[in-house]
């Protein structure tokens, strides 16, 4: 049983890692191109630093999941700055494709979450809704507030998802992807559980793919 949960553990960990090392890498090649004449400054020089020291902070933490089964470090996070900050770190996956993130965060609470984790959820989910759409769309991320709970929205207009895979979506070693591990929204589910949070899939038509964040409000 032991075994079985360091193997379970040591998978999750590969996944995160690989998914931060792409941020890395993509970022690496814009760096280059960006800087190929001195003294060259772009905005996305600043933000490609910030993602990989945010990754390399992800990295560390996903380390310590051999050490340990439980290490979530919760904390009163501003919920719409982390939601903001999750928009522009996933636009690194964008490329080339031609879409447009729609931040409909008008409204914001305290909420009581694993900032790093919980960020890394909404990353691993924003880029799905990427991966979703074949070249051209948009994704709609907005934030609802009711009485004690709060609903983070992320809605694109990619592939539908079948009605028999929506069953499966968050199964472990479930996936749609050719290359895909099945792990994201395996891990994305269970961290946010562990941190009180919900993660539902709430749609997939052929018009749009929702999937909600629900979490308590701390004020």
């Amino acid at each position: 049983m032991e075994q079985e949960i360091i193997q379970q553990q040591a998978r999750c960990i590969a996944h995160e890692i690989r998914n931060h090392l792409s941020i890395c890498e993509l970022y690496s090649e814009i760096i280059k191109k960006k800087l190929s004449t001195d003294n060259y400054t772009n905005p996305s020089v600043d933000n490609a630093i910030s993602n990989i020291k945010k990754a390399i902070k992800l990295m560390n933490n996903s380390l310590l999941d051999l050490k340990t089964l439980n290490n979530i470090k919760q904390t009163e996070i501003d919920l719409g700055d982390i939601i903001k900050e999750a928009i522009e770190l996933s636009k690194v996956y964008i490329n080339d494709k031609k879409i447009d993130i729609i931040d409909n965060i008008n409204t914001t609470a305290i909420v009581y979450i694993d900032e790093n984790k919980f960020l890394a959820c909404l990353i691993n989910i924003i880029k799905n809704a990427i991966e979703a759409i074949p070249d051209k769309g948009w994704i709609n991320i907005s934030l609802i507030l009711n009485q004690e709970k709060a609903t983070i929205k992320i809605i694109n207009n990619g592939t539908q998802i079948s009605k028999s895979k929506q069953k499966e979506i968050f199964s472990e070693g479930f996936t749609t992807k050719k290359t895909g591990s099945g792990l994201g929204l395996y891990i994305c589910q269970r961290d946010l559980a562990s941190q009180n949070c919900e993660l539902k899939l709430t749609k997939s038509t052929s018009k749009e793919t929702e999937f909600d964040i629900i979490l308590p409000i701390v004020k």
